[in-house]
């Protein structure tokens, strides 16, 4: 009879854990893709990039909210079986509240587990194939992202103003710069310019005007009635380069291993080939590893946090004030968590110490849990 209350139990926790990790996930990603959608299209990104893009973020949503939601989860389910008289069952049967937390505890650990899979590596992956995405593209649709009367320079190397643009989006009294090397430039000045695709190649024809070439000291200027300006092969300025956060976990540990193992100038000849590894930026791969490793610790004590509203009975007179509370220490516990990122630096010590906290707050909680429990479970 209890492995089929522990199954009823488990059932409820994960199932509302699931819908509710899925529905937030999913009104965020919503929200997020709107904005993404603006940038795109001002960025003249191809839709293609952009569902990419905003799919492969996904799994970033899920690793921030796992911790909130499976609190609330937990808490939600365990009050609803405390005031509708559920957990009454299970005392009935025999079940201790020692053993259901010793049940969440052993979940709780795998829940840590999939929470270091996701922040570890299955998020630093999809981050770079989102990133890969824009590196590899190019801007598609030039008429989106030229604004009149405001110099547009999303284009890499190339600024466009026109005066004027009309309904058909054909501008009016064009200024084009575009940077050839260092310290070479042309500009080209039009009354007109429309964009036409020829050869799924989209150019940008002007209409009366003039080129004016800076190149190896030498100034020309040529005139014209028509010209095309070419718009194959353009980037765009978004960033593009490697973050921290999305290089995998592996690369990172073993350039935090080398940083430990060897001096300045052997550490900077072996790493040379990790993006981002550098003496300069150990800081920030210490933060991003504890982010991945270290905070999923969090998870054991948000697990067994909400317990304590069954330390006291619900027909107790402190029982809604002991509920509130353990909801704001479970949102205190999750900022503070979050918070710790903060004070991660190149100081071992220091680091060890952070890391120490949540296994110092779980074996406090844990053991203050046993102490009621059993204390109660002696006296019966």
């Amino acid at each position: 009879m209890k492995k089929i209350l522990y199954r009823k139990l488990l059932y409820d926790y994960l199932t509302f854990l699931f819908l509710s990790l899925l529905s937030t996930a999913v009104v965020i990603w919503v929200f997020q893709s709107v904005n993404y959608l603006d940038i795109m299209i001002e960025d003249g990104r191809d839709y293609l990039v952009y569902l990419n893009f905003s799919l492969l973020n996904f799994p970033k949503i899920l690793s921030k909210i796992f911790p909130f939601v499976l609190f609330f989860t937990i808490f939600y389910v365990t009050t609803k079986y405390e005031l509708s008289n559920e957990l009454m069952i299970f005392w009935n049967f025999g079940v201790h509240k020692i053993e259901i937390i010793n049940f969440i505890f052993k979940i709780s650990i795998l829940l840590m587990l999939f929470q270091i899979l996701l922040s570890a590596i299955i998020v630093p992956k999809s981050q770079d194939l989102a990133r890969s995405f824009l590196r590899n593209s190019n801007v598609n649709f030039l008429g989106s992202f030229v604004k009149p009367q405001k110099f547009n320079d999303t284009i890499k190397g190339v600024t466009i103003y026109a005066n004027k643009k009309d309904k058909n989006g054909d501008l009016e009294n064009l200024y084009i710069k575009r940077e050839i090397d260092n310290n070479e430039f042309q500009i080209t000045y039009a009354k007109k310019g429309e964009f036409k695709e020829i050869k799924n190649s989209q150019i940008l024809v002007l209409y009366k005007g003039s080129t004016i070439t800076s190149k190896n000291d030498k100034i020309t200027n040529i005139s014209f009635s028509k010209s095309d300006f070419s718009l194959i092969d353009l980037k765009s300025n978004t960033t593009t380069y490697i973050k921290t956060q999305e290089i995998s976990s592996f690369k990172l540990i073993k350039c935090i291993n080398n940083f430990y193992k060897f001096n300045k100038i052997i550490f900077e000849k072996l790493t040379n080939k990790i993006e981002n590894c550098t003496i300069e930026n150990m800081s920030n791969i210490f933060k991003e590893l504890y982010k991945r490793f270290i905070i999923p610790f969090y998870i054991p004590i948000l697990s067994l946090l909400p317990f304590l509203i069954i330390i006291i009975s619900k027909e107790n007179a402190s029982y809604q004030k002991l509920r509130y509370s353990t909801f704001l220490i479970g949102l205190g516990i999750i900022i503070f968590s979050e918070t710790t990122i903060r004070f991660i630096s190149n100081s071992t010590f220091q680091n060890i110490n952070l890391i120490l906290i949540p296994l110092l707050v779980f074996i406090i909680l844990y053991l203050f849990l046993f102490y009621k429990f059993k204390a109660n479970f002696i006296r019966t």
